[in-house]
């Protein structure tokens, strides 16, 4: 690392535009690795020897850029997920590693693959889902690559919004949805038997509650379960005398991660995702391990892969003051050796410290968060940002995050929370969100604000608020709901009727849709209520300029959502900025796009804040 950092701005593309490399991946045969690289500046699927340096790309995708991929356990080939433009009708596709030939393994239209189970035990097969039928519900695929026959093995009632496979690639349990927000687990002994129910969990149980995977015997199966708890907990459930044993919790937070043994299927750690993560070793095989890779660098580890003989693992370490890094782990010799980071250009500057705080609610509710304050300044009467996540049923969590790194390097105090709704931190905290968008889950997001001002911390006259998805719907809520807070919103594909939002899901979301009615409320029924909270009908009440970015083909937030507060500020002569990405879907896949984006967002912030 440079004896001296460089304490100037950092390049808009060193933060958001492609990694250089990311996501390593051992064969199952444990002699060559892949990782994602750009190849002709489009992110690629790139493989070399273990042993060598004989890097090349694999895969050509030219558009969006390789995301998600897998090897095949017969060594032979790279298997990939991508859509078109970010509608989010995933083809599973393979690229020979002998001919780096590509094939679209599902060439259907207007469907969704999903990759449901791919064992050492056969790997010439793979189990997939996909709404080829139907397309609000995903039936089972057997496909069997030497001959692409795609065998339909199992049909969805029109229920079943989860699969589990066993180890045998059998189809044992499915998870279905009910009219009352709650589920019902089945299964079956064999293919052939009839299903039977297993367990069930009410609504509030449904964020903290699902299955996990099988036993290596197929008579067991682990869960993570919040019945009967405040937290999810890791059980190991006995499908035939439905007894179950704990197997690790913690009275706050939910198991966050769990690491299998690839070759007992036993249980060997989890993780609880806690102000940072740790990791709970439960297996002794692997405790040196961990403490061996623990020492190879700072930050929060996680396994990224292994090989079938389990000598071989990839790690990755994710710190707040540098850019993710990676290495392979050898098991024998208990020797870690660096591979790559995944932005080596950050090390050249200064970057900030992500430091976790918490506060209480207006009602007494303590609340997570972190501040990402500018790295040379003083930490009083800063401007701020307010940078809310997403889902909303997800988190904040620590570690390399661009968008505070880039608002601290600005001169921006980032404060992300992790307001009521938010997952990981047990059911009653996320339950507490029900009905509350636009209600106490915005209050949280007041109560922070006024929190980081008494700490001294925030310049009231200088607070914006920023975020995408959920996130976009809250900044649209602070620009109409307490526009006097805030001097700018800054919304990326964020809702501004929820009503409009609840019946245009995706169809494959539809099996799931008593979640959304009772969570946020359901639009005939409660059309008055989700009026109340829609950012749509309180456009008079807007004082603050808005920058709204939409991706076209977004599957989950129309296009509509954001044109029609737009029309609606344009009508009224209130100031605002609008992108729309044509290529684009449920945020911005594209680094030209996110570049554009986030130099208008920077210029915005500039101006106003």
């Amino acid at each position: 690392m440079p004896s001296k950092l460089n304490t100037s701005l950092i390049p808009l593309d060193v933060l958001f535009g492609n990694p250089e490399r990311i996501s390593p991946k051992i064969s199952p045969d444990g002699t060559r690795m892949a990782y994602i690289a750009p190849f002709n500046k489009v992110l690629n699927v790139w493989m070399r020897s273990i042993s060598s340096q004989d890097d090349k790309p694999v895969t050509k995708d030219a558009d969006r850029g390789v995301r998600t991929y897998l090897w095949s356990y017969d060594n032979n080939r790279i298997l990939y997920l991508q859509d078109s433009g970010g509608n989010e009708n995933f083809h599973l596709y393979s690229t020979d590693l002998e001919s780096l030939n590509s094939t679209d393994l599902t060439p259907f239209e207007n469907i969704q693959v999903r990759i449901l189970e791919h064992v050492k035990q056969f790997p010439n097969e793979i189990l997939l889902s996909i709404n080829k039928n139907d397309p609000r519900i995903h039936d089972v695929y057997k496909l069997t690559f030497d001959t692409g026959i795609l065998e339909l093995v199992c049909k969805n009632p029109g229920n079943v919004v989860g699969w589990e496979a066993d180890y045998n690639l059998q189809i044992r349990a499915a998870t279905c949805a009910r009219s009352d927000g709650g589920f019902d687990l089945l299964v079956r002994d064999t293919e052939e038997s009839e299903w039977r129910p297993m367990i069930t969990w009410d609504a509030e149980d449904a964020l903290t509650t699902h299955p996990l995977s099988f036993t290596k015997d197929g008579f067991g199966l682990y869960l993570i379960d919040s019945r009967n708890s405040n937290t999810g907990r890791l059980i190991k459930l006995d499908i035939l005398s439905n007894n179950f044993e704990v197997i690790a919790e913690d009275p706050v937070y939910d198991v966050s991660r769990v690491m299998i043994n690839p070759n007992n299927y036993e249980i060997q750690a989890v993780s609880f995702n806690r102000a940072r993560n740790d990791w709970l070793v439960l297996d002794p095989s692997i405790k040196l391990d961990f403490q061996y890779i623990n020492n190879l660098d700072n930050g929060d580890f996680s396994i990224y892969s292994r090989d079938i003989a389990d000598k071989t693992w990839m790690v990755g370490f994710t710190k707040d003051t540098g850019p993710v890094s990676f290495y392979t782990y050898n098991r024998q010799s208990q020797k870690g050796e660096f591979l790559f980071e995944h932005q080596p250009k950050l090390t050249q500057y200064r970057l900030a410290n992500m430091q976790p705080v918490s506060f209480k609610a207006r009602d007494g509710l303590t609340i997570n968060g972190y501040l990402t304050f500018p790295p040379k300044e003083t930490k009083l009467k800063l401007p701020m940002v307010l940078n809310v996540h997403g889902g909303p049923w997800a988190r904040d969590s620590w570690g390399f995050d661009p968008s505070g790194q880039w608002l601290a390097n600005r001169g921006y105090l980032c404060f992300q929370v992790n307001f009521r709704g938010s997952t990981g931190y047990g059911k009653a905290f996320v339950n507490a969100g029900d009905r509350e968008w636009g209600g106490k889950m915005h209050d949280d997001l007041v109560d922070a604000i006024d929190w980081a001002i008494k700490e001294g911390y925030a310049d009231q006259s200088r607070i914006a608020i920023f975020g995408g998805s959920y996130g976009g719907y809250a900044a649209l809520v602070g620009a109409t709901f307490t526009p006097n807070l805030f001097q700018c919103a800054v919304d990326i594909v964020g809702p501004s009727n929820l009503i409009t939002l609840i019946k245009s899901v995706p169809p494959y979301w539809e099996p799931m849709i008593a979640t959304f009615h009772k969570r946020v409320g359901h639009p005939e029924k409660d059309a008055h209520f989700l009026k109340s909270r829609s950012p749509l009908f309180k456009v008079d009440r807007i004082k603050i300029p808005i920058l709204i970015a939409q991706g076209a083909n977004d599957p989950r937030v129309k296009q509509a959502e954001s044109e029609q507060i737009v029309e609606a500020m344009k009508k009224k002569g209130l100031p605002y900025k609008y992108l729309v990405f044509p290529d684009e879907g449920h945020g911005f896949a594209k680094p030209e796009n996110r570049l554009k984006f986030f130099q208008a967002a920077e210029e915005f912030l500039a101006q106003y804040l």
